[in-house]
């Protein structure tokens, strides 16, 4: 309200002083015109006249700040005004200030019906009013937090929040691996009673194979392979009219599939117990994070279990922490390591495991190694010589079941330097279809001993290609 009548009561002091301006110019200019003219006496008069008109105004300029001083005093003395006032132009020239309260709608937005005039409350005063109106409203025993929830509670959307809609996993749908027989090769069964496959009648089956053992993240060159062979073995073959055509194309597949993946095969438990040179030593071999650890811990659950004692040999020595690590595992399996300082050769490491071994009669030793990809000449020669000092019963590539084409390479490079005896594919749970293992054991021929199912110790189990051979296929 201050604000207003300020503003006010300085654009009527500007217009003044405009005024008053104007006229002392045009005073100035009618004294000249006047002395050229030669009426002095008439010019000098109305010059007074001027004058005394101006003194006028610039009095009613004076009493008119003045005025604003004393209202802007006593407002902030009060701290409170009595509402808006309006001040008119005459009012002013005569030096007096009547106010008028300025009329509102009323609650009831009537027109014409002046609205209560309400004086406006210091901060202090308005705080303290919300703060006494509130603990009216609250009720003995109750704390301040009951109206907030009140007001939450009248927040909160009429209509109840729709119930989530489950999401169900997508089924996953089989390629239709079948022939495609014409009408012309149908009509030659009839005569001769059997169906004979030919080459345009596996075109689509064997696009469909092919795709499939992608999928299954067989590697390339592989599932090409495999689909020429099949349709080698299969173009020309007769099947009889009664038998499902389907079925028995598809169990071909399979025998062919297993067929192709056939490796020398190895029973690393009758190793073991036929070995006369006690102790039966494994070098385990892979990148890291393949999971060499938790498999030296889970075959020696499996030993164990038979009957067998083991020790381990603590060959990583350039990762931090591997040590700790293994001893974890070996406190809660009951094993003994022999361990070095970090940075130490492995191959001395591995090599008092089997004088321990040897001195307790210990059957078998269990050699860790460095994790390290098959670029890291290095270390690959480190693993070189632990070969030639301990002279290994069994070399075991660990990796992971899911990593496809590029465990195949690494799996192809420590082949050439190190030479590798048998795979442990581990996180086997983890892969969708399986085809990592069509992959190495069609390529390399070397056996997988076992696969990893699971975390625990016990989740260890003996490689079978029929399963493999069905996720993939079907």
């Amino acid at each position: 309200m201050f604000d207003l009548l300020k503003k006010k009561i300085q654009g009527f002091t500007k217009k003044l002083t405009e005024k008053a301006r104007e006229r002392e110019a045009t005073v100035s200019a009618s004294e000249e015109t006047k002395k050229q003219e030669g009426k002095k006496a008439v010019g000098a008069a109305g010059a007074a006249e001027e004058k005394e008109a101006l003194v006028e105004e610039k009095g009613v300029e004076k009493r008119a700040k003045g005025i604003e001083g004393k209202i802007e005093k006593k407002l902030v003395e009060k701290g409170e005004t009595a509402g808006e006032e309006k001040i008119t132009g005459k009012e002013i020239e005569k030096g007096k200030i009547e106010t008028k309260p300025i009329e509102k709608e009323n609650e009831k937005g009537i027109a014409g019906e002046p609205a209560e005039e309400k004086p406006v409350e210091a901060e202090e005063e308005v705080e303290g009013k919300a703060v006494a109106e509130k603990a009216a409203r609250e009720k003995p025993g109750e704390t301040a937090e009951a109206p907030v929830e009140e007001e939450k509670a009248v927040c909160q959307p009429a209509e109840a929040e729709a119930e989530p809609v489950p999401i169900e996993k997508p089924v996953e749908e089989k390629r239709a691996i079948k022939p495609s027989v014409s009408i012309r090769g149908r009509l030659k069964a009839v005569v001769s009673g059997a169906i004979e496959l030919e080459a345009k009648d596996l075109k689509e089956l064997l696009w469909e194979l092919e795709l499939a053992l992608l999928e299954a993240d067989v590697e390339q060159t592989t599932a090409e392979e495999i689909t020429s062979e099949i349709k080698r073995r299969l173009v020309g073959k007769k099947i009889g009219r009664k038998e499902n055509l389907e079925e028995v194309v598809k169990k071909e597949i399979k025998e062919i599939l297993l067929q192709m993946m056939q490796t020398e095969q190895r029973d690393l438990l009758k190793e073991v117990k036929q070995k006369k040179d006690k102790p039966y030593k494994v070098l385990f071999l892979g990148p890291n994070g393949a999971g060499k650890t938790t498999t030296i811990a889970k075959l020696t659950y499996f030993l164990q279990n038979r009957g067998l004692r083991v020790i381990w040999a603590a060959g990583d020595t350039f990762r931090a922490a591997s040590i700790e690590q293994l001893e974890k595992h070996a406190t809660k399996l009951g094993v003994r390591v022999v361990k070095h300082q970090y940075g130490a050769d492995p191959a001395a490491v591995a090599f008092d495991a089997v004088k321990a071994a040897q001195s307790k009669k210990v059957e078998c030793v269990l050699i860790d190694s460095a994790g390290r990809q098959e670029t890291n000449r290095n270390l690959m020669r480190e693993l070189q010589k632990i070969v030639r000092v301990i002279k290994p019963d069994l070399k075991v590539y660990v990796g992971e079941a899911f990593t496809g084409q590029a465990l195949l390479q690494q799996a192809r490079e420590y082949d050439k330097d190190i030479g590798i005896d048998a795979f442990v594919l581990t996180k086997i749970d983890c892969d969708s279809k399986g085809g990592t293992t069509i992959s190495l054991l069609f390529k390399l021929k070397k056996p997988i001993l076992f696969v990893g199912t699971g975390q625990e110790y016990k989740d260890l189990s003996k490689f079978k290609p029929e399963f493999v051979v069905e996720r993939a296929v079907g």
